[in-house]
């Protein structure tokens, strides 16, 4: 069968592969979906695209699939792995932070200050895909970042860095790296000046480059030889779609429950009214990811969080024998049981993280009320992706309770009863944000029909 996209969506624990005709014509259709586990522990990725290849084809009811272009996006053996530094953490580190979650990066490491010897110790031990430098507002204090460029240009690691600090620094940053052998990349600051995020053109430039040093993946390499379109980190690619959609519908979040982590996007300048009490500014589209929040690596996490016997008593399951048997893609009632109560903390939990909250403080003129965090006060969507929230049969309730998960009303998110829920129901969202980069106007249209808006 001839095809004209496919999309390869390399995942932590699941291989997808989405399947798109007409995809340069007024009427693009989403033709079908291929999964497998992923490979990564196999040595080589391309043998669990291979197995979902096949599943596609037999989805499709033919035999084999030949198709003009690919994409792709990965988050397999451990995404996008980044370090970032930064002048005082809760200004230009955090701009940083964001920039760089913003983009699909798992963060591993960050810095405040001047890095000590052990701080590049540290990093050297973590092997990231990607440094990033920032410091300083422009035209303000130029020194943090400078010598944090020369203990990393003298480290000996060739990992590619992205400086986003002080303008003023640029010609330094390129002739302190220049002939060290490590590639360089400037670009805006990601804190310009005192309560200002810029960290738009840092999220694009990471994208480049990780497309231009790709993860490293087992067999990953010879993926990148397979396709003629974008390859981006998989969060990164639902960030695109979360931003493309807000320019449709408005103010949303978008909530991925996966194998590994939790994350959470959201897309929305907030109120006037949180603006006005806020204590640090908070990017407009923001994404959390929960390292600890997994229905599958990481469910044991969920289970110590929950208690193993009261889960038990809870679901009214062996819990011994259900956690033997576990699988990435539950099979038995049992696991449906589990998988569907593990999704529920690990959603609630990720907005309870991804929120702000109000705070009350006392002061000589008495209790005064200020908002810390991102504002999701006026959100008017919950968007809910990846296989869990797409696929489990408890959906409904169980993204309705995260919606409805702000009983206290401290939460900047809204009240119960007020979101609208959507669905990712081919579970393309992904995709669609990878392809929205060559093109945008098909992949708004199949992310609404997906959505069913």
């Amino acid at each position: 069968m001839k095809i004209d996209v496919l999309v390869y969506e390399i995942g932590s624990t699941t291989t997808l592969v989405n399947a798109f005709n007409g995809i340069d014509t007024d009427e693009p259709v989403f033709i079908g979906q291929g999964q497998a586990p992923t490979s990564v522990l196999e040595g080589d990725v391309r043998v669990g695209l291979k197995t979902a290849i096949s599943d596609l084809a037999k989805n499709l009811g033919t035999d084999s699939v030949d198709y003009g272009i690919a994409f792709a996006t990965s988050s397999a053996a451990g995404g996008l792995r980044m370090t970032v530094h930064g002048l005082v953490y809760d200004m230009t580190v955090k701009a940083a932070r964001a920039a760089a979650l913003g983009a699909g990066a798992i963060i591993k490491h960050a810095t405040a200050g001047i890095m000590s010897d052990y701080d590049i110790e540290d990093i050297k031990a973590i092997d990231p895909n990607l440094i990033l430098l920032a410091g300083g507002t422009d035209y303000g204090e130029r020194e943090t970042a400078v010598e944090n460029a020369k203990k990393i240009a003298k480290s000996g690691m060739k990992v590619p860095v992205i400086y986003a600090g002080n303008i003023q620094n640029h010609h330094l940053i390129k002739d302190i790296f220049a002939d060290t052998g490590i590639p360089l990349y400037i670009t805006e600051n990601v804190y310009p000046k005192l309560d200002l995020l810029n960290i738009e053109p840092a999220r694009k430039i990471i994208h480049a480059v990780f497309e231009e040093h790709i993860v490293k993946a087992a067999g990953m390499e010879h993926v990148r030889d397979m396709i003629a379109g974008n390859i981006i980190p998989t969060p990164g690619a639902v960030m695109e779609s979360a931003q493309l959609l807000y320019n449709e519908i408005g103010d949303l979040a978008v909530i991925d429950i996966g194998g590994a982590t939790t994350d959470v996007h959201s897309v929305t300048p907030g109120s006037d009214e949180i603006a006005s009490i806020q204590t640090t500014p908070e990017p407009f589209a923001k994404r959390t990811v929960e390292g600890d929040l997994g229905l599958y690596v990481n469910a044991h996490n969920i289970i110590d969080m929950l208690g193993k016997d009261k889960l038990e008593k809870e679901l009214g399951i062996d819990m011994d024998r259900t956690i033997a048997e576990y699988k990435p893609i539950p099979e038995t009632p049992e696991q449906f049981k589990l998988t569907e109560r593990l999704c529920l903390t690990a959603g609630v939990t990720s907005v309870e993280r991804h929120a702000g909250a109000l705070r009350y403080i006392y002061t000589p003129r008495g209790r005064q009320t200020i908002a810390e965090g991102k504002d999701l006060t006026k959100l008017k969507y919950l968007v809910a992706t990846g296989g869990a929230l797409t696929r489990l049969p408890g959906r409904e309730k169980l993204l309705r309770s995260i919606a409805d998960s702000n009983g206290s009303g401290m939460m900047l998110f809204p009240k119960p009863s007020i979101l609208n829920l959507v669905y990712d129901n081919d579970y393309i969202m992904a995709s669609l944000g990878v392809l929205s980069k060559k093109y945008p106007e098909a992949a708004l249209k199949l992310m609404k029909r997906s959505l069913r808006i």
